[in-house]
């Protein structure tokens, strides 16, 4: 029983690197769609196995660099293979973008185990290579929908899935914080409205998913990436001092008095002078 849990993980692990290698294989049939399903597969597994290790209590250096490798295929490899047959294929050397992607997801991966393998936090430094990979291969799902091609179909897609590619490869190598996929809460009511939030956008995507995938990945990257702009500005705004600002104190020694024009008008003597002195 011991042992079937400590491969339960693995397994999860395992089906991820399937559907990874079946997305390539679709890839080179020409059935984008489905290669694109295959990785958002791949990713829902890579989500499970974390949790499941985590509640099993079963996690190993081992899980955690089968899990990394298996990354590199699912969401470095595939999603490059499907984004140079859909966009880069006439051209000798348009694979380099694809090779700028995969160079930047075994990084990112290899920079998480160190800084972050085994460890609890609440956000990931840079944006999740699941993440990216499942904006570029979510694209030509949604580019089939009836949405796009009235009102998006005539933009430069193979312009922008270069830039797209490049801003995701920067941003997994950053340190912009990214949230993690939150736990089911239901103690509190900030909990509640959280957990019934995820729950409402899951049966969004499960309902309309060619239509929804897409649009919530790219709005969650540029949600990072601007709450952490927005946050470093406030960060660089001066501290004013609250002593400072405080209303000064009045002068409790001196009482005030009416002055008449007499006194306000004549010349200093030589009384006032040593007063003032003094």
């Amino acid at each position: 029983m011991r042992r079937g849990v400590i491969i339960l993980p693995s397994a999860f692990t395992i089906g991820n690197l399937f559907f990874g290698l079946y997305a390539v294989v679709a890839a080179l049939r020409g059935d984008f769609a489905w290669a694109g399903w295959f990785i958002v597969f791949s990713a829902t597994l890579d989500l499970l196995d974390g949790r499941v290790a985590r509640f099993t209590r079963t996690g190993s250096d081992f899980g955690a660099e089968l899990d990394s490798l298996t990354d590199a295929i699912s969401f470095g490899v595939a999603p490059a293979l499907i984004m140079i047959l859909l966009h880069f294929a006439g051209t000798d050397w348009s694979w380099v973008i694809g090779f700028v992607y995969v160079t930047a997801v075994v990084v990112r991966l290899a920079r998480f185990n160190v800084e972050q393998g085994g460890e609890a936090r609440r956000h990931f430094h840079g944006l999740p290579t699941p993440t990216a990979g499942m904006i570029l291969a979510t694209h030509h799902p949604f580019s089939q929908t009836a949405f796009f091609q009235q009102h998006l179909g005539d933009l430069p897609w193979a312009r922008i899935m270069v830039i797209t590619m490049v801003l995701v490869s920067i941003l997994m190598l950053s340190h912009v914080p990214y949230a993690k996929f939150p736990r089911i809460d239901l103690r509190g009511r900030r909990g509640v409205a959280r957990t019934t939030a995820v729950a409402a956008l899951i049966v969004v995507l499960l309902l309309f998913p060619a239509h929804a995938f897409f649009p919530v990945l790219i709005g969650y990257t540029l949600w990072g990436l601007l709450r952490s702009v927005f946050m470093g500005l406030l960060e660089r705004l001066p501290e004013r001092d609250p002593l400072l600002d405080a209303p000064a104190a009045p002068d409790a020694a001196v009482e005030p008095r009416d002055l008449d024009y007499h006194e306000l008008t004549r010349e200093p003597t030589l009384n006032d002078w040593k007063e003032n002195r003094s």
